[in-house]
Order: structure tokens, then C-alpha cells, then sequence
């Protein structure tokens, strides 16, 4: 069962840097790997398969506007295409107001502009309905999976008596998506409270889990909104 937090430590140097029209900047030698979506034969995603680990470096550049030929990391090709990649996520007052969903032991916050449709929510009964039946001790736990499971955080499972966030314990890391669906390239699974800057400054609310745009066509910029599925010819992880 996954550990009950309610404070992000952002005090490590990790941090992610947007660039107005271009990639993302990550500094603080954060790990970059792939993580694949594994589904049963229904196509349902199961879990998370951590997959291919590339090298560790201090600082590196992220392709943010789909159309590199060296994904994940920028070529340049942002400048060649004339890639508008203005911010549209403003101050986030989406966070402040999430609809719940209440059980007799959880409570279910659902944030549904961070949708990235990765689709662990859909399984074994839907987590909103799971979380009405949380007084069954198995649903609950499935309930709970499944709002771990959400990448972007979208999702949060939060025990009904204390009030706290039940998330999972993430080291500061980045995951390249990729799936559910066979040849779409997901968005960036950001990790452990890595704090996210705009271009012009700001330093957006920092949170255990969030997923960032890499095909360039979100209108939540810097956060996906799952239109990577529309986009996702351009997004073939070597």
C-alpha cells in the first residue's frame, strides 16, 4: 500500500526549466528512463513496466515540440518549425477546486484537465466507483492503486479520516510514456516533487506527479492533456 504524504520535499537540486519555444531544461542529474503501460488482453493497463535507463547526466534538453530526430532530447528543431510553445496552465486554480468522489474510506480528488489518458482509473470497476465501495477492504486497496497509478495526478486517493493524500513514494526521476495504445508515445511522468519553472519565472505548484507535454500539441502547456494520441507519428522513443 503506498505511504500517506502531505509534504513534498523540493529542498534537492532537481529542477525542470521550460524554455519559451523550446525544450525542457532538467538539471540536477535527474534519471530518465521508459515506462511502459502494460495491458491485459482487453487492452485495461495492469501497471507500469520500467524499461529502458538512458545515461546520467548533470543537465540535459528535452524535446517539447514533437518534431526532434534524437527523442527525447532536443535537436533544435523547435527554431526550424517556428513551434509556438506558450504556457496556457496560468496560476492552476484548476488544483484549488478538484471534484471528489466520497467512500466510507476514501475520498477521491479528480483534477480532470490533468487527464493524461493513461487509463489505470478503468480498471476492475472504474476507481470512482471503487472509491463508494472503499469499505471493502480489497476495493479500497484497488482504488487506491489506481489513483497511484495515475501519472499525471489527476487522481489523488485520500484516506477519509485523516484528510491526507495517500501517494507513492517517488525518487526525484522523469519517465518517457509510452502506451497504452500500440505505437503512442505518452507524455514526460515527472516524479518525486521536481519543480517545474515556466519560461517567464515562475516556479508552477510542485507536486509528487505530473505529466509535461512532448508532442507540443496540449492546450494546458507546459502539463499534457492527453493529445499525444492525435500526435503520436512524432513521438518514437530510439
Amino acid at each position: 500500500m503506498p505511504a500517506e504524504k502531505d509534504n513534498i520535499d523540493s529542498s534537492h537540486k532537481a529542477k525542470i526549466k521550460v524554455v519559451k519555444g523550446g525544450p525542457y531544461l532538467v538539471s540536477g542529474n535527474i534519471p530518465l528512463s521508459v515506462q511502459t503501460i502494460l495491458c491485459d488482453g482487453e487492452g485495461i493497463p495492469l501497471k507500469w513496466e520500467p524499461g529502458q535507463r538512458y545515461p546520467g547526466m548533470e543537465t540535459y534538453a528535452l524535446c517539447r515540440c514533437g518534431a526532434s530526430r534524437n527523442k527525447p532530447y532536443c535537436d533544435g528543431a523547435h527554431a526550424k518549425m517556428g513551434f509556438d510553445g506558450t504556457e496556457t496552465a496560468g496560476r492552476e486554480e484548476y488544483l484549488e477546486h478538484p471534484d471528489k468522489t466520497e467512500g466510507p474510506e476514501l475520498i477521491l480528488s479528480d483534477v480532470e484537465k490533468l487527464c493524461a489518458v493513461a487509463l489505470f482509473c478503468h480498471r476492475a470497476g472504474d476507481a470512482w466507483n471503487l472509491t463508494e465501495q472503499s469499505g471493502d477492504p480489497k476495493k479500497k486497496q484497488t482504488a487506491v492503486q489506481e489513483a497511484c497509478d495515475c501519472p499525471s495526478g489527476r487522481l489523488v486517493a485520500c484516506d477519509k479520516r485523516t484528510g491526507k493524500p495517500i501517494e507513492p513514494a517517488f525518487e526525484p526521476s522523469i519517465g518517457l510514456v509510452v502506451g497504452p495504445q500500440k505505437g503512442i508515445e505518452g507524455p514526460l511522468w515527472v516524479r518525486g516533487g521536481i519543480p517545474v519553472q515556466s519560461a517567464g519565472g515562475t516556479t508552477y505548484k510542485t507536486r509528487n506527479r505530473v505529466t509535461l507535454c512532448r508532442c507540443g500539441k496540449s492546450d494546458n502547456k507546459p502539463f499534457c492533456n492527453g493529445d499525444h494520441r492525435k500526435a503520436s507519428p512524432h513521438l518514437e522513443v530510439p
